[in-house]
């Protein structure tokens, strides 16, 4: 298992889109994928679980990756992110 822990720069936060697009990359890898903020964990493949996070503009998320591809996927989750995931 590999984290990383990223700040959400979208100044709207992961609204529809941005959570989609988050998703869509995280669908990409075999790995379980998940965050976490303050005490709740997500799964970062279900754009319901994204979109109930209610991430906001400079909240931290610390991703985690568990499976065959964990590396890369953490590696495409954070340059995502860092992106602004299509925004």
């Amino acid at each position: 298992m590999v984290t990383k822990t990223v700040i959400i720069k979208n100044p709207t936060g992961l609204h529809l889109r941005p959570a989609g697009n988050l998703c869509k990359v995280a669908m990409n890898y075999k790995s379980h994928i998940s965050f976490s903020y303050g005490e709740n964990t997500a799964n970062a493949k279900s754009v319901l679980s994204v979109l109930g996070a209610c991430i906001k503009c400079g909240d931290e998320l610390v991703f985690r990756c568990d499976g065959p591809d964990e590396e890369e996927a953490l590696e495409a989750i954070a340059g995502a992110i860092e992106s602004g995931l299509g925004e």
